[in-house]
């Protein structure tokens, strides 16, 4: 397994800038960058709250794994960044339904994210499946 940054990309989530990509493998980790709560069909945020778009985000952040031969039973390590701190009971219950081995989590009260989302979510997580690249 090689110990360089291998880049992962998932052509139905929208497209990252030049400056990152949306996943990177690292020997039998991937660090995963943030995912807001944008629907890949409409490129859009979805409509409603926090509920709605912290599922979306969740979604999203398990879409990048499984590209990279992981899943959400792999993470280790959430950090989220929310818009409102009130929110987090809301996030924390939908939060609660995708996360059930509860990995290590950092959460931050942010001032402003792309899009006007109200959370982005990345995460760390192992390789199940091993692969050369």
């Amino acid at each position: 397994m090689p110990l360089h940054p291998v880049a992962v990309e998932v052509a139905v989530l929208p497209p990252n800038n030049h400056t990152y990509s949306q996943a990177v493998k690292m020997g039998d980790l991937v660090f995963v960058s943030g995912q807001l709560g944008v629907d890949p069909r409409t490129r859009r945020l979805v409509d409603g709250g926090i509920a709605e778009q912290t599922r979306q985000a969740i979604e999203n952040v398990s879409t990048v794994l499984a590209a990279a031969g992981s899943g959400l039973a792999g993470v280790g390590k959430v950090n989220i960044f929310i818009r409102h701190f009130s929110d987090l009971p809301a996030m924390n219950k939908v939060y609660a339904e995708y996360f059930v081995h509860r990995p290590a989590k950092t959460t931050v009260e942010i001032g402003g994210l792309d899009q006007g989302a109200l959370i982005e979510i990345e995460v760390v997580a192992a390789v199940f499946e091993r692969r050369d690249d």
